[in-house]
């Protein structure tokens, strides 16, 4: 998989102006992936997942790359079951804010495959405050999945949406809307 420098993002609607400058989006992605280990998964229909990952690059001898290696389920990070194609969105390192947004293809690893001993090594190597025999659980109870992103960027540098991306958040069941908590001397004025 190879990206080619592209000089705008195909049918974005902040199209970079003919004299600005090119992006090498392959380098882009190996660096944004590499700098980074969260990103957000997005599910046909707008639901989106910040996910733990592991950036696998083509040089690893471990397995074939590039892609995106995520766990999730017992004791893991929690995912729904991803369809065929997802969209990943990854952010910059030095500010945190939207970088790149890609198609992607993923699928979930067959645990009782060479690639899955290739791809738990891969995020093993990168888990931290793992306990117990992380393999086993991951056998037992997790899913492994591959998330190789693929086309022109929908969103990169000189070509972001406009719109802020901002989403309402809904309370949760801990939120106290009418009932005060009893406080030793009372509550002070406020």
């Amino acid at each position: 998989m190879r990206y080619e420098t592209v000089h705008a993002v195909s049918g974005s609607p902040n199209a970079p102006t003919p004299g600005q400058a090119s992006v090498n989006v392959t380098r882009l992605l190996a660096e944004a992936a590499s700098k980074s280990s969260v990103l957000w998964v997005e599910l046909p229909g707008g639901d989106s997942h910040a996910v733990w990952f592991v950036w696998h690059d083509d040089g690893d001898a471990r397995g074939t790359g590039p892609a995106i290696h995520v766990v999730s389920g017992d004791g893991e990070q929690t995912l729904p079951p991803l369809p065929d194609e997802v969209t990943v969105i990854l952010r910059s390192k030095d500010n945190g804010g939207r970088l790149l947004r890609l198609r992607a293809t993923a699928r979930t690893v067959d645990p009782t495959s060479d690639e899955w001993e290739a791809a738990a090594e891969v995020l093993r190597a990168n888990r931290l405050n793992a306990i117990g025999d992380t393999l086993a659980r991951w056998r037992e109870g997790a899913t492994i999945s591959v998330i190789a992103p693929h086309g022109i960027p929908e969103e990169g540098p000189g070509a972001y949406d406009s719109g802020s991306g901002r989403a309402p958040v809904s309370p949760g069941r801990g939120a106290t809307a009418r009932w005060r908590p009893w406080h030793w001397r009372g509550r002070g004025p406020g």
